[in-house]
């Protein structure tokens, strides 16, 4: 089975690249053109090119990697022609091509407004990019209903995570700004999340899945618990409400993963559970 993910150079999908490579399955991966990023270095891991934008190019990534598998890992942030329009184009060339669509989505589809959300809620996005996401998830179900839609959380790992890094520039001092003990969501590790998407790709399930983390914890919990991980001085990492920042989206939201978890080998860890030393 030759598995080609989208978006391989990014934090998500270079773990996606070395658990396939690793697992010694046929693996292709884009890097995107639109924000600069090189190939990996995964060893045989053949490296395409990828502007989501560009319908003709994904057609013939698609047609040159004739992958069963397709995991589209990208995050093209609140920019709509990458995050809402692109998805569905892959979906549509997926589809037509007879490849399997695994998409990675966002807990920021969903505004907070009754904190707990399973699968079977429907989205209510507070900002552009939470409103791309969901616009994609739409569209990606309507034009490939075979797909599966992955939502997740934060995610995290080692300072290649945007929130580690954030976390150890703040001790360092080179950072301002405060963590925020009223924003809450269920983070989950990198490698969990690989595995478990992984694992919905060679299934034959669709439609919506949550892979979050069991914990639910605020900005400023995950920020201790990564510089007590990291050996960093904890009490260097300022605290704040969210509530009274100007900052738009959610406050709190809870992805429930139960349902999809019954179904997977794979264990998605809590934060306090894969941050403890």
């Amino acid at each position: 089975m030759t598995i080609l993910i989208i978006g391989g150079s990014g934090f998500l999908g270079t773990e996606l690249v070395r658990q396939e490579a690793a697992a010694g399955h046929a693996t292709a991966a884009t890097f995107a053109t639109r924000t600069r990023t090189r190939p990996g270095s995964a060893p045989k891991v053949s490296w395409h090119a990828l502007d989501l934008r560009d319908l003709d190019r994904i057609e013939a990534v698609l047609a040159d990697v004739e992958p069963r598998v397709v995991v589209n890992a990208t995050s093209g942030g609140p920019d709509w022609t990458v995050t809402a329009e692109g998805p569905v184009r892959l979906a549509m060339a997926a589809a037509r091509h007879g490849s399997r669509l695994v998409h990675v989505s966002s807990d920021a589809v969903f505004s907070g407004a009754r904190v707990h959300y399973d699968e079977s809620c429907l989205p209510d996005p507070l900002t552009p990019y939470g409103a791309a996401k969901a616009a994609a998830e739409t569209g990606i179900r309507l034009v490939n209903p075979g797909a599966v839609v992955a939502r997740t959380s934060l995610i995290i790992g080692d300072q290649r995570s945007d929130h580690v890094r954030a976390v150890h520039e703040l001790a360092a001092g080179t950072r301002t700004g405060v963590l925020f003990t009223d924003d809450i969501r269920c983070p989950v590790h990198v490698a969990d999340l690989a595995a478990a998407l992984l694992e919905l790709a060679s299934s034959d399930r669709c439609g919506v899945h949550h892979l979050a983390g069991a914990d639910p914890v605020s900005r400023h919990e995950l920020g201790m618990l990564i510089a007590r991980r990291d050996g960093l001085d904890a009490s260097r990492l300022p605290a704040g409400l969210r509530a009274d920042s100007a900052l738009p989206g959610a406050l709190d939201v809870r992805l429930d993963s139960r349902a999809t978890q019954e179904r997977l080998r794979t264990r998605l860890r809590g934060a306090r559970e894969f941050l403890a030393l």
